[in-house]
């Protein structure tokens, strides 16, 4: 019999009727983002996508999942807009306006189709929740502040991926930089959190859903230049971004660490191409 709920941990998002064969369309539409952002195959990447719609509408038909098509066809979309771009990282006019229109549509596609075709509020940016941090939380912050000061330098540095990015040695580049960091942190947050998780938590345990919008997360991160053995890093945040928010169900928080994230990413890269600032224990 098809459950009619996931699990306990689930009950602050809409219960749909699901069944473990859900896994593999859902498997299908995230594993695209391998092929789109990973290996920048487009047209494998669509067939796949395809494919995962496809085996979501049988699901629906037989009875044993509930507009599981419809959620995969958002996180699908978004996606497809995503890939109608190059991602990797250029801070030129073009370059800039070009991510803002991209990415900005990869956000708002879905979110409209959810709110005023679906009728429905499942994508949301719950930017404050009216309570306080606890103490835990804050040490978390100073965490992941002094891990990423210890650790960024070193795989930046000896992996070469700061090449990745291009030369900031002027003070307008290194503003680009900095704007451009913080406005692709900004958007992970709402795409791969507050969709794409989202979204999947309606259909599977927070676990499963969390391992699926890391298989986006880290493709896209990938091709934004975070290659070599960047995955041990990026996997890990992933992760972690998502149990954050299921835990503290905080758009504001999860922004918070992940702007604290990615200062440190900037300093770094500035650092790798001028010497300066000359902050970290740890760099080559």
């Amino acid at each position: 019999m098809p459950r009619a709920n996931v699990s306990a941990d689930t009950a602050d998002v809409a219960a749909l009727r699901t069944h473990p064969i859900a896994l593999l369309p859902a498997l299908l539409v995230c594993g695209a983002a391998v092929l789109l952002f990973g290996f920048l195959l487009p047209v494998a990447g669509y067939a796949m996508l395809a494919v995962g719609l496809v085996v979501a509408w049988l699901c629906d038909r037989s009875g044993r999942t509930e507009r599981l098509l419809a959620d995969l066809a958002l996180i699908a979309i978004g996606q497809v807009i995503i890939s109608t771009a190059s991602m990797k990282a250029d801070l030129s006019d073009t370059g800039m306006v070009r991510f803002a229109v991209v990415l900005g549509l990869a956000v708002l596609v879905p979110f409209l189709i959810s709110r005023f075709v679906y009728r429905e509020r499942t994508i949301r940016f719950p930017w404050r929740t009216g309570r306080r941090w606890n103490r835990t939380q804050w040490l978390y912050l100073i965490f992941v502040t002094l891990a990423g000061w210890l650790i960024l330098p070193f795989y930046f540095i000896t992996s070469g991926v700061y090449q990745n990015w291009p030369t900031v040695t002027e003070p307008d580049t290194i503003a680009r930089l900095f704007v451009g960091v913080a406005a692709v942190g900004t958007w992970d947050e709402l795409f791969f959190i507050c969709t794409v998780f989202v979204l999947l938590r309606r259909h599977f345990p927070s676990w499963q859903a969390n391992l699926l919008q890391s298989i986006v997360f880290v493709s896209f991160l990938w091709e934004l230049g975070y290659q070599s053995w960047g995955p041990l890093l990026t996997i890990p945040f992933a992760l972690i971004q998502g149990y954050t928010f299921k835990l503290t169900k905080s758009l504001g928080y999860v922004f918070t660490v992940h702007m604290l994230f990615d200062a440190v990413v900037f300093a770094v890269i500035v650092y790798a191409h001028t010497g300066w600032p000359a902050i970290f224990l740890l760099a080559p």
